[in-house]
């Protein structure tokens, strides 16, 4: 599940945006204002920052400065009253990635939110000195190589591209559409069995060596991908995070 900072002064907004993320799936965290705001950054390392610019204390200018002194990597989305090309360029500039202006709808924001933290997972997966663990899986995209549990597992190029779609959203739903449109090129497929025959080679060929289950089906919508025991248990604490990390150097068979 991935973590969400949400640094607004004013409480209404807050609330309702941190209301918005968990009914959305995602982890909240609130911070009233800069100073607030930039040690839970520091502290609880989220996975992506809403940013208010017009902040008591810090402003949002000054939070993005010493963000970026120690972490150059976590999204940050400003979302501020500030409308002008200006404040634009000028939040840009000093580090933010996205910017949504207020007032706004929360699907816009949710939207927003959803396409950074795809970005930045694809970018880490498409980095060639990097592979994805999530549970008991080792992707490699760079050298098409899956194992699990330890196995090489041998699947198709389809097959292997939907495992990189779902990954890419580990956790979450990854809708029909969604899949068709980043495995196939496409939202449409001729035959809707099309992504059901390759979901059920995939889960064949995980599920041969695999302690745990990992597409589930979201009947009506798609597909999602967290590792679930098949025993029933809790993951270990030794498990990888279900949103997949990466590492450096290749893994071992």
């Amino acid at each position: 599940m991935a973590s969400i900072l949400v640094v607004e002064d004013d409480p209404i907004i807050r609330q309702t945006v941190e209301y918005a993320l968990r009914r959305a799936g995602f982890e909240a965290l609130g911070a009233a204002d800069g100073t607030t705001g930039i040690e839970a950054a520091r502290s609880q390392s989220p996975d992506l920052i809403l940013l208010d610019l017009m902040l008591p204390g810090l402003d949002g200018y000054e939070f993005l400065a010493m963000l970026r002194e120690t972490d150059a990597q976590v999204p940050v989305i400003m979302v501020t009253a500030l409308d002008t090309d200006q404040d634009k360029v000028r939040g840009l500039d000093a580090g933010a990635d996205d910017y949504v202006t207020k007032p706004f709808s929360t699907e816009e924001l949710l939207a927003r939110v959803r396409a950074n933290l795809r970005r930045t997972r694809e970018r880490a997966m498409l980095s060639n000195s990097g592979v994805i663990e999530i549970g008991d899986l080792v992707i490699e995209p760079a050298e098409f190589r899956l194992t699990v549990a330890g196995h090489p597992v041998k699947v198709r190029l389809k097959e292997f591209q939907l495992l990189l779609a779902l990954a890419a959203e580990s956790g979450s739903l990854l809708t029909r559409h969604t899949i068709a449109r980043r495995v196939w090129g496409y939202e449409h497929l001729s035959s809707s069995r099309t992504i059901d025959v390759h979901v059920r080679r995939l889960r064949a060929a995980i599920d041969e060596y695999s302690a745990y289950e990992y597409i589930h089906t979201i009947h009506g919508l798609g597909y999602r991908l967290e590792p679930v025991p098949k025993d029933g248990a809790a993951l270990s604490s030794a498990t990888p995070e279900p949103s997949g990390r990466r590492r450096a150097g290749g893994a071992g068979a």
